[in-house]
């Protein structure tokens, strides 16, 4: 995507729209409905199930029955709104390569109904796209084509609808924490206490991003009001935590032994997570705050990994 302009407004008060969230209930959606109401927009909020669909209710949200594989009604959800926040994403490791193309087509059928109009359309990927080849911090100017992460078919697919003349902007993901989930750590911490110790790859030195789901929920907001096309913006509070750091809060959190394996025993102890384990994707937000005015202050990873209570997760 083309670097963004930098716009200079004096936003007093923002156009409020009726915006098709997909994702609605989940883990950052789920924030991201009180954030909008808040500031006066309507929320159509896509989910699954009767429960979500209660949920959204209360929250003063309407719901919007539809799954990623219906792409019929995700359309009929995007054609009765102003603006769309794509945030759902199918999660299933084990079927990564196959749930980013799913997010392709989802992305496409997005801009299908959004091709024509000024209509913003926010869509999600994750900071290591913007990892150059010097592998300097990953940042918001950079689109890294040849990046091995098969999400880059997010990414691709807001490509060819802003080369459509679709108004697309991308909000890039760390590891999003609170004290229950922490993005890719969350598995971490079942393989951990599956394989009854918490390891690192070699030194442990490989760094990952983060930040708290309550500051990750506004830059949302804040990018979707922005309506900024080709914008790239990094939902970043940390630049990068090490691996050894998250295995060995991990470990203190179960009770069990932390230690260091060799690349090639990866596959056998992290299983569907290995291409993940040793993936050093350190990644800067200093545009991002300075674009959107955005200052993170919530928690920090390794304070969230402390404080949760891990035998509720057992």
């Amino acid at each position: 995507m083309a670097k963004p302009r930098l716009l200079f407004l004096d936003r007093l008060e923002c156009v409020r729209m009726r915006v098709f969230l997909t994702g609605a209930t989940g883990f950052i959606g789920a924030r991201i409905v009180p954030e909008l109401l808040a500031a006066g927009h309507q929320v159509l909020g896509m989910t699954r199930s009767d429960a979500g669909a209660e949920q959204l209710a209360a929250a003063g949200a309407q719901a919007h029955r539809a799954t990623l594989e219906d792409l019929d009604r995700i359309r009929a959800g995007a054609a009765d709104a102003d603006a769309v926040v794509h945030t759902a994403f199918d999660h299933d490791f084990a079927n990564f390569l196959a749930n980013c193309e799913k997010d392709r087509r989802v992305i496409g059928a997005l801009g299908e109904v959004l091709k024509g109009s000024d209509r913003p359309l926010l869509i999600t990927s994750v900071v290591g796209l913007g990892l150059d080849e010097d592998h300097r911090l990953a940042s918001e100017e950079v689109f890294n084509a040849k990046h091995r992460n098969p999400r880059i078919s997010s990414e691709e697919a807001g490509n060819a609808l802003l080369d459509a003349g679709v108004n697309v902007s991308v909000v890039r993901l760390p590891q999003v924490h609170d004290t229950t989930r922490q993005g890719l750590i969350t598995p971490l911490i079942e393989i951990a206490r599956q394989q009854r110790r918490a390891a690192y790859v070699g030194a442990g030195s490989h760094r990952w991003p983060a930040a708290h789901v309550l500051d990750v929920a506004p830059l949302y907001r804040l990018a979707m009001e922005r309506a900024q096309a080709g914008a790239r913006y990094h939902a970043v509070a940390e630049e990068g935590v090490t691996g050894r750091a998250i295995a060995e809060a991990i470990a203190a959190g179960l009770g069990l032994p932390v230690e260091s394996i060799p690349q090639d025993a990866a596959p056998a102890y992290f299983g569907s997570m290995a291409p993940f384990a040793a993936m050093d994707m350190p990644a800067s937000s200093a545009k991002t705050r300075q674009w959107l005015d955005w200052s993170p202050t919530g928690p920090s990873l390794l304070e969230d990994l402390q404080r949760m209570d891990y035998a509720a997760l057992g």
